[in-house]
């Protein structure tokens, strides 16, 4: 089990922190992440698009004109897919976007993101954030001790996480979480990772 630097919210080492191996220590599995990003982008998808077909269009009940003798081309109803304002073919319906995959493939996908958040020292593990109430400068002065100039994620499992979203919401590029938001989408997109050392238990113990 590898050991790892346990950090304040000013980029102090205070300690070490011994994580498990089946949870941060897994091999980077290209596939199965890849499966658990599409099925959670699609499983968002409304699939509330629709379009009518010459059945639906409202009007057209009419026959235009005679089917002979005028010199114009037969028509039955001006609502013809042919016609402006006429019905569209093959147009798309309501319809689900849901994906199926097991509960241990997106288990596997999360945990060899963070094994892979580890191993290319994106992953800072700290030993609370306690911040007694909302402010975003608590944050912003959290993120410039650790230059974490991208994309960053914190993932809170402590008492006061509350605080912590709050914190953090109105900061272009930080996320922050408690750990039942875990999902592999924000893993991958989130360049930083914190975890506190309590989200690091509780995740532990759902994926150990």
């Amino acid at each position: 089990m590898p050991n790892v630097a346990l950090y304040n919210i000013a980029n102090e080492q205070v300690g070490e922190i011994e994580l498990n191996d089946s949870v941060f220590g897994v091999e980077y599995n290209e596939a199965v992440i890849h499966q658990a990003v599409v099925r959670q982008m699609s499983n968002e998808r409304l699939g509330t698009h629709a379009t009518k077909t010459r059945g639906l269009v409202r009007g057209g009940g009419k026959k235009p004109w005679k089917q002979k003798g005028t010199g114009r081309a037969r028509v039955g109803s001006i609502r013809s897919p042919l016609w402006v304002g006429g019905g569209t073919v093959f147009g798309p319906t309501p319809r689900s976007y849901v994906k199926a995959m097991p509960r241990k493939a997106r288990q596997l996908a999360v945990k060899s993101a963070l094994s892979e958040k580890l191993r290319a020292g994106e992953l800072v593990i700290l030993d609370q954030i306690a911040f007694e109430a909302p402010k975003t400068k608590n944050v912003v002065n959290m993120m410039t001790a650790f230059q974490a100039e991208g994309k960053a994620l914190i993932v809170d499992g402590g008492d006061q996480a509350v605080n912590t979203i709050l914190s953090a919401r109105n900061i272009p590029g930080v996320k922050a979480m408690t750990t039942d938001g875990i999902n592999i989408y924000d893993l991958v997109h989130y360049t930083k990772l914190f975890l506190t050392k309590s989200a690091v238990e509780k995740i532990e113990e759902v994926l150990a």
